[in-house]
């Protein structure tokens, strides 16, 4: 159960009340900045601090405020956002008087130092000259929920559950299938909205194969015989067989064959999880991190390899939609993790793991609200 939230903004939450917040962090020793365009660090801040999540996205499609201490971000808050595809926002798509509000965090030492209630304040005296309200939604929690009527006089307006329609999945693997398995568990607990109604490998031997008969998932091997048909053939088989399931959404985790443009107007719902921590401009060759250093968007078959030959501090796991072009398809849900100094293929591969178990079930949910959202 999730409630949202309405607050009045009126004469409130004004330029003395923002001027106010602004010097209450001063004096604490934090800075308050404010972006009204997609920030490429703070985006990666945000996916680093609150994994896995699609706030960073949430942000980047409006304006919000952050603090730093000693040159490091500490917390934000978004504000204004429109257009977000999210059924609990159906109510107020169309309403002129109300911007959103959130999402909002302060990294978790940070906690109790007051940065929380001046960043709170600076937005909500960002939204009054435009509009009359601010809506917080989808707040699950009581407390934060009594912490808002509290600190600005929030009221509940609306109380909601999280279901969505159902929807039918294929998995594509190629290998051991680990994160098959993830999803198989998640769907099996209950966790997702989806029914499992194949998982399909181009390797008769892949362990995927076992892991789906042993959770009553039917399977289907379809083989590239190299040596007696050509790659388009090959192709139209995957297609045809893959059709046979009917899916509303594909799954590609660990599928080691590029998909051709026919898979992709046949499959336009069709997500990947790939082994690096991607950019959300599709045309970028570098991609910012939490500390404003980049690094090579490692795109491709082998970036666990070309993350370690490159010696950086960072890698990442992200999942998004498929098109195309290899690796340039919408973010849904992306996150970073610092590495050791010399970090090898390896390390690099059991540092990313963690974040593609989490990472793929949440991008999941996300791809299942926008789903609900265009079918209201």
């Amino acid at each position: 159960m999730a409630v949202n939230l309405l607050v009045d903004l009126g004469q409130r939450f004004g330029a003395d009340v923002l001027a106010q917040a602004r010097a209450r962090a001063d004096r604490a020793g934090y800075r308050l900045l404010r972006v009204d365009a997609p920030d490429e660090r703070l985006a990666a801040w945000i996916d680093w601090q609150f994994a896995p999540s699609w706030w960073s996205a949430e942000a980047c499609a409006g304006s919000a405020w952050y603090a730093e201490r000693d040159g490091e971000i500490v917390g934000f808050v978004a504000f204004g956002a429109r257009n977000l595809p999210f059924p609990w926002l159906r109510a107020y798509r169309d309403a002129a008087g109300v911007g959103v509000f959130g999402p909002y965090g302060v990294a978790e030492a940070e906690r109790g130092s007051g940065i929380g209630a001046a960043l709170l304040d600076a937005a909500l005296c960002s939204l009054a000259p435009t509009y009359a309200q601010a809506l917080i939604p989808a707040v699950g929690d009581e407390r934060l929920s009594a912490m808002y009527a509290r600190r600005t006089g929030a009221r509940i307006v609306e109380r909601f559950t999280y279901d969505v329609p159902r929807a039918r999945a294929v998995i594509l693997a190629s290998g051991s299938g680990t994160n098959a398995q993830n999803v198989i568990d998640h769907v099996s607990r209950g966790d997702l909205a989806l029914d499992l109604v194949g998982v399909l490998t181009n390797k008769a031997d892949a362990f995927v194969l076992e892991r789906a008969r042993t959770a009553g998932v039917p399977t289907d091997t379809v083989v590239w015989a190299r040596g007696t048909e050509s790659r388009a053939q090959f192709d139209a088989r995957v297609i045809e067989t893959l059709a046979r399931h009917e899916p509303d959404l594909v799954l590609l985790l660990g599928w080691m064959h590029l998909l051709p443009a026919e898979f992709l107007q046949r499959f336009p719902q069709t997500l990947n999880v790939h082994p690096a921590f991607l950019p959300f401009d599709p045309r970028a060759e570098l991609v910012t991190m939490p500390d404003g250093s980049q690094i090579p968007a490692f795109r491709g078959a082998h970036a666990p390899e070309a993350t370690a030959a490159a010696g950086v501090a960072w890698a990442g796991a992200s999942v998004h939609r498929v098109t195309v072009e290899v690796d340039r398809g919408g973010i849904l849900v992306r996150t970073p993790v610092r590495l050791a100094r010399g970090a090898s293929v390896d390390d690099v591969a059991a540092a990313i793991h963690p974040l593609e178990y989490a990472a793929v079930p949440k991008a999941i949910r996300r791809w299942l609200f926008e789903r609900a959202a265009a079918q209201d």
